[in-house]
């Protein structure tokens, strides 16, 4: 329990801009958002005008994201996520071409829950780091990370003969920056 509970505090900021709730903004405006700037607060200080600068932020968005920003709650709800500890910046990546991502050219499929943090969240640290994340076991998947209560991906990946890597397996390799099995 207190794993998880630290490890709400560290999501990703695209996953803590989803989930103020801005009006309009789902998760890939918050995705594009968290990709442009490089925490809350400059999210929150950015006017309409910078905010419509953002391919696919029109009008409408833009608007909501400021008027959010200005409301005297909202601004106390920020206050409390950083008291208690969540992480309302950008995670800090190191720069790296693409072709010298860890996990360039290599494909993981997941199945069943996992403990950690999110699938979406999962899938989004696999692509940050370079490789991709599919929904689907096939020749070309390299690895398919086993959550509890896993489908029928597990056995298909087993048939394949593909590597399969326990939640501890894929955490570790996320955490060292890749050593692959």
């Amino acid at each position: 329990v207190l794993n998880s509970i630290q490890a709400s505090k560290d999501r990703p900021l695209a996953r803590v801009i989803f989930a103020l709730g801005i009006l309009h903004v789902g998760e890939e405006y918050a995705e594009l958002l968290a990709k442009e700037f490089p925490s809350i607060d400059a999210l929150a200080g950015a006017d309409e005008e910078k905010l419509r600068d953002i391919p696919s932020i029109g009008p409408k968005i833009a608007d909501s994201i400021v008027a959010f920003f200005r409301q005297e709650g909202n601004k106390n709800i920020i206050k409390k996520l950083r008291k208690a500890g969540v992480r309302l910046k950008r995670e800090k990546v190191a720069e790296i071409k693409p072709g010298e991502l860890p996990l360039a050219g290599v494909e993981f499929v997941i199945t069943g829950k996992l403990e950690a943090f999110a699938r979406s969240e999962a899938e989004a640290r696999i692509e940050a780091l370079g490789g991709k994340a599919s929904s689907d076991v096939t020749k070309k998947t390299s690895y398919v990370v086993v959550g509890t209560a896993p489908g029928s991906k597990l056995a298909k990946a087993e048939k394949l003969g593909i590597k399969i890597l326990s939640e501890a397996e894929f955490l570790e390799l996320l955490n060292q920056n890749i050593s692959l099995p």
